[in-house]
């Protein structure tokens, strides 16, 4: 077994986090064929290296009358080679606007994160016939060139931690000649020969004829699918690149900096500027709204366009994505820290800034005092906040969450933009928020 290619294979798409010194893994079994086969391969190639810790969780989604008999299998199975097994079990609710499939990965996906163990690398079966379903999916979706990209062979999880699949670019026969070799035994899913889902069409139909017309056609596939994925990556490299240089403090893309784009190039670079802040992308209507009435408009125009997770506004020649923000506490400042409500960050600092406060003075930060008063430094007269927000040209959304510093009741700081003449003091303090 350790001589076959598939072990082979593994053991050498494994080798650049043992490079980096990682040896746990976390094996997301099952019982299917391609995770029995997986688990088997790590159970070699962990007597090969005992440094290796490797373990197994099933998540028993409940959809199946034989989930729990599929559970006793994978639990039996990890006690027969030795390897700590955990098991999750999730209910799924049907939503109407996500399919059953895409809840129940995403479950998956959360129990597998929960229960591996710290730092472990989660091990994912997914194979190449899996990854060229895939891609034959999202062709029939109209999907562009990161959707056609399909799987990954590395995903990162919100948490940070790791899903790699060391099988992505082994065909499913190999995967079945190698367990049928070994006599290693596995379930099979009667679901996955229900025609009726298009996955299971493609598998049964599509597939295996494109394959038997054409010689060489999975491995083939698998290149495209390849070739596409380092495309969109050089995309990614070059799309950051333009981002970066229209972005503000307040990550506000600036439109004088993209307007002589090409139209291709505007729309990606929006694109990937809304996805800072949402995962659902606008309609092509919409995204094409954005781009006519940022570029077309008057430049005094009030741009609103509502989207799932806020709007996209215009103010000073920049777009800016508004959603409903927590309304900030004041609160006293006596400590060198304190962590606001809504999670950022006021820190004290040293340095030139505004003289320390005097033993008679109360020191606190409050949110939204537009009509206090302040003489910034190398400012002419004193005004109100909302007059000096209107002269650094900030946008009237953010101005409620910029920190306002307070000695007993006289403004000294306006975190991140004035700070007091009056108080000036070259050996003093001041106040950042992040």
């Amino acid at each position: 077994m350790q001589s076959s290619a598939i072990y082979q294979h593994v053991k050498h798409a494994l080798e650049h986090f043992f490079k980096q010194q990682q040896y746990n893994f976390t094996v997301a079994l099952s019982g299917g064929v391609d995770s029995v086969v997986l688990l088997h391969v790590m159970h070699l190639l962990k007597q090969e290296m005992p440094k290796l810790k490797v373990s197994a969780i099933y998540v028993n989604h409940g959809l199946s009358e034989y989930a729990n008999d599929w559970q006793a299998f994978c639990q039996n199975l990890c006690v027969e080679l030795d390897i700590p097994f955990n098991t999750a079990q999730v209910t799924i609710s049907p939503q109407t606007r996500t399919s059953l499939e895409a809840q129940a990965r995403e479950a998956r996906y959360k129990a597998l994160d929960e229960l591996s163990a710290p730092q472990s690398v989660i091990l994912l079966g997914q194979h190449l016939n899996d990854q060229i379903e895939t891609f034959l999916l999202r062709l029939k979706r109209g999907s562009g060139l990161k959707g056609l990209g399909a799987m990954q062979a590395m995903r990162e999880l919100q948490s940070g931690r790791i899903c790699y699949r060391p099988l992505l670019n082994i065909a499913r026969s190999d995967i079945e000649h190698f367990a049928t070799a070994f006599n290693i035994t596995h379930i099979t899913d009667d679901s996955n020969t229900d025609e009726r889902f298009d996955r299971n069409f493609l598998r049964a139909r599509v597939v295996p004829e494109l394959a038997m017309r054409f010689k060489g056609f999975e491995q083939c596939a698998g290149r495209s699918i390849e070739l596409l994925q380092q495309q969109q990556t050089l995309l990614d490299e070059y799309t950051q690149i333009d981002l970066s240089q229209s972005l503000n403090g307040q990550q506000a893309l600036c439109i004088s900096q993209i307007i002589h784009y090409s139209d291709v190039r505007i729309t990606n670079v929006v694109r990937a500027w809304l996805s800072l802040f949402t995962q659902v992308m606008p309609s092509q209507k919409q995204l094409s709204q954005i781009i006519n009435q940022a570029i077309n408009a008057q430049a005094d125009a009030k741009i609103q366009i509502d989207l799932v997770d806020g709007q996209v506004r215009r103010h000073q020649g920049y777009l800016y994505f508004v959603t409903q923000k927590n309304i900030v506490n004041d609160d006293e400042l006596i400590t060198h820290e304190l962590t606001l409500n809504d999670g950022r960050v006021l820190t004290k600092q040293r340095g030139a800034g505004i003289r320390t406060p005097h033993a008679n003075e109360q020191v606190s930060v409050r949110f939204n005092y537009n009509s206090a008063r302040i003489k910034p430094l190398k400012k002419p007269g004193s005004n109100s906040v909302k007059h000096w927000f209107k002269d650094a040209k900030v946008a009237p959304w953010l101005r409620s969450q910029v920190p306002l510093i307070f000695y007993n009741d006289e403004l000294v700081q306006v975190v991140g933009y004035f700070i007091s003449e009056k108080h000036y003091d070259e050996n003093g303090v001041y106040w950042e928020c992040k």
